[in-house]
């Protein structure tokens, strides 16, 4: 069974979002996060920027890229919905510690956290409707 056959299997909210719908979301959430955490990473780098303030970032990426390959490739929704957990509470983390050295990097985050907190609540969701 394909990734979307599977996926459409699943019992789900009925507010959920249509699988394009989440693709273009991301599609316009992706830039902003490279952007951003481009230019944490580049001022940790430099010096710029403690890397304890970097850290979040570098976890909740990697968290993120793991997302796909856990809740698709592996189709375990529990694992997926500690994964997403992770990325939910690292962009919380990620806004504080940034905030007193660059506000704007903080503020960038508020789309990201706000499609992150819907789709925390809606994996969680799936992952009770399927237990």
């Amino acid at each position: 069974m394909s990734w979307i056959e599977w996926y459409n299997s699943l019992a789900k909210p009925s507010w959920t979002p249509a699988p394009a719908n989440i693709g273009l979301i991301w599609q316009i959430l992706y830039p902003i996060i490279l952007l951003s955490f481009g230019f944490v990473f580049v001022q940790a780098f430099r010096k710029k920027l403690p890397w304890r303030v970097a850290t979040p970032f570098a976890i909740n990426i990697v968290a993120n890229l793991l997302f796909t390959p856990i809740q698709f490739g592996m189709r375990n929704l529990s694992l997926a919905a500690v994964d997403i957990l992770i990325v939910w509470a690292t962009i919380i983390l990620m806004m504080v510690v940034v905030w007193r050295h660059y506000r704007w990097v903080a503020i960038a985050q508020v789309p990201y956290f706000v499609w992150v907190t819907l789709a925390t609540v809606l994996q969680l969701s799936i992952t009770a409707m399927n237990w």
